[in-house]
C-alpha cells in the first residue's frame, strides 16, 4: 500500500492507497471523512462532488489520488462553519438555493471558485461557471440569485 501526502483544507494529510489511480473523492470520504463532496454520476459530469484544487473547480470523482499530490484541495468544509460560514454559503442559506441539498457542495464550489476569479459576474457568466452542475429539484434561480448576491449584485426575484 503506498502512502500520499495531501495538503486538504490547509492541512497536511497521509492518506494510503493500493490504486494510485484512486480517484480522490474516494479518499475524501472514506478515508479523511469529508462528506460535502458527493458521489453523484462517477463520470465528472454532475458536479456534486467538486472540490477546488489550486483554486480551480475539479470533479474529485475523476481526479486521481496521484494527481492530487501537492496541489491545494479545498473541500466545502475548508470554506466556512455553521457559526461563520464562507459568503457563498451564507447567500446560499438567505436565497434558500437548496432544496435536497444534494448538488449543493458543487454548485458552492463552482461559485467559490467563480467569484475568485471574477469577482462581479455577469448572469450569464455565472450560468456558464455554473453550466455543469446538475440539480434534479429545479433550484437554478435561486442558486444564480445566491451567486449574485455573494458577488454583491443581487437580481431581483421574478
Amino acid at each position: 500500500m503506498a502512502s500520499y501526502n495531501l495538503l486538504v483544507n490547509g492541512k497536511r494529510q497521509s492518506v494510503e492507497s493500493w490504486d494510485p489511480a484512486q480517484p480522490l473523492l474516494y479518499l475524501l470520504r472514506n478515508e479523511l471523512k469529508l462528506h460535502g463532496a458527493k458521489f453523484g454520476c462517477g463520470l465528472g459530469q454532475c458536479g456534486s462532488c467538486t472540490v477546488l484544487i489550486d483554486d480551480s473547480p475539479a470533479r474529485a470523482c475523476q481526479v486521481t489520488v496521484s494527481a492530487a499530490v501537492g496541489r491545494r484541495i479545498t473541500t466545502i468544509e475548508g470554506l466556512g462553519s455553521p457559526e461563520k460560514p464562507h459568503l457563498v454559503q451564507a447567500a446560499f442559506i438567505a436565497e434558500q438555493a437548496a432544496q435536497c441539498g444534494y448538488c449543493t457542495n458543487g454548485m458552492v464550489m463552482s461559485a467559490v471558485a467563480l467569484l475568485r476569479g471574477t469577482p462581479r459576474p455577469s448572469i450569464d457568466q455565472s450560468k456558464a461557471a455554473l453550466d455543469g452542475n446538475l440539480c434534479r429539484c429545479g433550484s437554478h434561480d435561486r442558486v444564480l440569485r445566491a451567486v449574485q448576491r455573494a458577488a454583491g449584485t443581487p437580481v431581483e426575484k421574478s
